[in-house]
């Protein structure tokens, strides 16, 4: 028997007999195929014949899940099996969204036009920004989340026009100045998806597949076209097969550092070999046998590239990558990565005058803005005495456990000082400075001082740092979302970047010691909750992450 979704079909639909028999809608029918049986309208791009012949047998998706599951669906195999052509409507905004996420949401006054809404708050947020609703880069895919660039300088459109037309103007303008974008991307890994189900129950199993979703993440890195690809959750497998070879083919050159443990996946920073040269790639493993605190296996990476295409500028760009560990209740670990990520790119980007080349942090931080962590990044500082292990992300509104951080936080044979920077880096510079004194001067008073500030609660770092976005729509003050599932919608993803001087876009930041900095120039807008509910949160059929891609546009200022 048919199931009850093809029962209702009557008299709109017609068979056709050729050799082959096709159902088919009297509408004009869509490339997109309505999934019948046990998973209710997950949708495929398929629109083929269907051989009804003696050899016949029901189609894959009509069968138990778990034989499907097993039977190496792809695209290509699947085709030669489908039979029934229905079209797909609009997804409405709370037909699939889980009860939790109903009642959360119940509450909200809904906005009748949230693209206008937003466009009007984020041109409060810098005088100098524009809003454009119609790029090549905004996504416009029926069903899709809509997204739109926000510019911060009038100029920045016009030169993002002209990159276009390739005329000689601009050519002449590249040869004063540097402009290139950056994307920070967590693909979710098949593995962790597959280890999580729980997460993903608001989804259609079939969209949750590789096979299903790999295209779609490519798709969106072909159309949003970045210079720069800082990814995380890069399933090891999946990046040897498939991911490498694919963006390597759209003029990548891909550097990749999977984590230490036995969670086959890790982070890849890639780069157009047309926009950059690599100087220098340094991983970062966070896995310390020797220190009981280490017992996590996150990694980073930090790269050094330089810059192309006729620039006058010879300054190097730092472009560093992570994604620390997720555990809420653990912000002593968290605090530790960063702290070795942040000394790892002090001796990376550092040059022969000591100072720091222009640098730009992307990654999953799994911490929430606000939080004493975020707040640590963006202020260059901070006093953890007294503040508990589970409020140190700000994941949790009420964590679990009033445990305090201690100090310090993490054993100095680590060798990274509260300044994080590795202990022989700032030994040296020390000695630059003539601040170093020999011990043989040291009385015993001040032998009690240099104890006293190795036992500091207070961490510092010595870049200006500023996130490319704001996380709250100013208008409204609902936040920003960057990561969604049946759990929670947060912001967790970020670009953090060494804004210049006369960046009016940035955020104020503490002192440092940069040659040169970047200007925020554009990025591409965030969206809240309720407007990823919209297209039944994450993943969905269009979107095959449960993150947003974060991209932002800058431009390399000169000292």
């Amino acid at each position: 028997m048919l199931p009850r979704q093809m029962q209702r079909v009557g008299r709109d639909w017609i068979a056709h007999w050729n050799s082959s028999q096709v159902f088919s809608w009297n509408n004009p029918i869509s490339t997109c195929m309505r999934w019948v049986g046990h998973y209710p309208w997950a949708t495929f791009p398929l629109s083929v014949p269907f051989d009804y012949s003696a050899n016949w047998r029901w189609p894959l998706f009509f069968r138990p899940w778990r034989q499907f599951q097993n039977s190496n669906w792809q695209l290509d195999n699947f085709t030669q099996n489908c039979c029934f052509h229905l079209s797909n409507p609009n997804m409405k905004s709370e037909g699939g969204e889980p009860s939790t996420k109903k009642r959360r949401l119940s509450g909200q006054r809904d906005t009748s036009a949230p693209e206008a809404e937003k466009s009007s708050s984020n041109q409060k947020e810098a005088p100098c920004l524009s809003v454009v609703h119609n790029e090549g880069n905004c996504t416009s895919k029926r069903g899709a989340i809509q997204r739109h660039w926000e510019y911060f300088c009038q100029h920045s459109r016009a030169m993002k026009t002209s990159k276009n037309k390739a005329t000689d103007q601009s050519n002449r303008e590249s040869e004063a100045k540097f402009d290139f974008t950056v994307m920070s991307y967590n693909i979710l890994s098949q593995n962790l998806l597959e280890d999580n189900s729980h997460l993903y129950k608001h989804c259609q199993q079939p969209i949750l597949i590789w096979t299903y979703r790999f295209p779609n993440i490519l798709q969106e890195i072909k159309q949003l076209d970045a210079d720069v690809l800082c990814l995380q959750e890069v399933q090891e497998d999946h990046y040897r097969t498939e991911i490498k070879s694919s963006l390597e083919s759209l003029g990548y050159h891909c550097e990749y550092k999977m984590r230490t443990g036995r969670k086959p996946d890790g982070c890849a920073i890639c780069f157009k070999t047309s926009k950059f040269s690599l100087i220098s790639s340094s991983p970062v493993e966070f896995f310390r046998r020797d220190i009981p605190l280490l017992d996590r296996d996150n990694v980073g990476l930090v790269l050094l590239l330089q810059p192309r295409l006729h620039c006058k500028t010879s300054a190097a760009v730092c472009i560093a990558n992570t994604h620390l560990l997720y555990n809420p209740r653990r912000g002593d670990i968290k605090l530790t990565q960063l702290a070795m990520l942040l000394a790892e790119i002090a001796s990376v980007a550092c040059q022969k005058d000591g100072t720091f080349c222009p640098i730009i942090i992307c990654g999953d931080f799994n911490s929430v803005p606000g939080s004493p962590l975020y707040s640590f990044i963006k202020e260059g500082k901070l006093n953890y005495e007294g503040l508990a292990i589970g409020k140190v992300s700000g994941q949790e509104q009420f964590p679990r456990g009033q445990r305090i951080l201690p100090i310090p936080i993490w054993p100095q044979k680590l060798g990274i000082s509260q300044n994080c920077v590795y202990e022989i880096q700032q030994q040296q510079k020390e000695e630059n400075t003539g601040e170093k004194m020999t011990e043989a001067k040291l009385d015993g008073t001040e032998k009690i001082v240099i104890a006293s500030e190795k036992l500091s609660s207070k961490l510092q770092h010595h870049f200006k740092l500023s996130s490319v976005y704001s996380h709250y729509f100013p208008e409204t003050g609902k936040p920003e979302v960057t990561t969604c599932h049946s759990r929670s919608a947060v912001t967790v993803d970020y670009i953090f970047f060494s804004a210049a001087n006369n960046d009016t876009a940035a955020q104020p930041g503490a002192e440092h010691t940069l040659s040169g900095g970047l200007k925020l120039l554009g990025r591409l807008a965030l969206v809240s909750e309720q407007d990823l509910w919209t297209v039944n949160g994450l993943p969905n059929e269009n979107n095959s992450s449960d993150h947003l891609p974060l991209l932002a546009e800058f431009r390399l200022i000169e000292r």
